[in-house]
């Protein structure tokens, strides 16, 4: 069974979502993102993928508040990512709730810092972001392309007991045209052991079972939920 993994991302303490990471393509869904947590809750949902949109842009934590919130307020377990650059932002991450945080700038820039991460907290508690476009890692919210290749860069966490990945295609995330199956179908032939939580693109149930029938362990996906192409009746099935 799939994992479900509804996203929250934050600019201005607001829940928002972009269009293929553009900041200038933002859409307010929710002033208050503590009261979309406790719907998710109420349905079932018992896992956030949560997102500090100003962090990512301002690289250090900057909505720990709403992490806060969320982490003491609802049951929900919650991985954190955005901004995270030094061992202070993980450090106020995990003592403002967070049971994960995703590390994806960091991991390629810095990879001796997100390394001892790994160490200090454990594998299970450490997530690597790997945002894609054309099998080229991105980094900075998406903001700017590096010559990282996809597979090149997974395999070197793996070697490292990091099993968990969020891998985000740019080019579908907000866009809801469909997720991109065929990369992650390439993926888990290469590391049929990884947890590969797939990101972007989904736009309806459908997106979700041919990603369950692909063997993908999770998917993460907001938009689809926001703009009502998915209700959360439609998820009961995977929950």
């Amino acid at each position: 069974m799939i994992e479900i993994i509804p996203a929250i991302d934050i600019i201005d303490g607001k829940c928002v979502r972009l269009s293929q990471g553009d900041y200038n393509q933002k859409k307010i869904y929710n002033e208050n993102p503590l009261e979309v947590a406790k719907m998710f809750e109420d349905h079932g949902i018992h896992r956030l993928h949560l997102v500090d949109l100003d962090g990512a842009k301002a690289s250090h934590i900057v909505n720990h508040k709403v992490l806060e919130q969320i982490a003491t307020r609802t049951a929900l377990a919650v991985d954190f990512g955005g901004g995270l650059k030094t061992d202070s932002d993980v450090y106020i991450a995990f003592e403002c709730g967070a049971q994960m945080i995703t590390g994806g700038s960091i991991a390629v820039k810095n990879p001796d810092v997100f390394t001892s991460w790994i160490k200090t907290f454990g594998p299970e508690k450490i997530i690597l972001g790997a945002d894609v476009k054309d099998k080229m890692i991105a980094v900075n919210g998406w903001q700017e392309e590096t010559k990282v290749e996809l597979f090149d860069f997974v395999k070197g966490y793996m070697n490292k007991s990091l099993n968990k990945v969020i891998c985000t295609d740019i080019s579908k995330d907000g866009m809801l045209q469909g997720p991109a199956i065929g990369l992650y179908k390439e993926m888990l032939d290469r590391f049929p052991y990884l947890y590969l939580i797939a990101s972007g693109g989904v736009s309806s149930l459908d997106d979700i079972i041919a990603l369950e029938e692909a063997d993908v362990p999770a998917v993460i996906f907001g938009k689809a939920i926001y703009e009502g192409r998915i209700s959360m009746k439609d998820l009961k099935r995977f929950l």
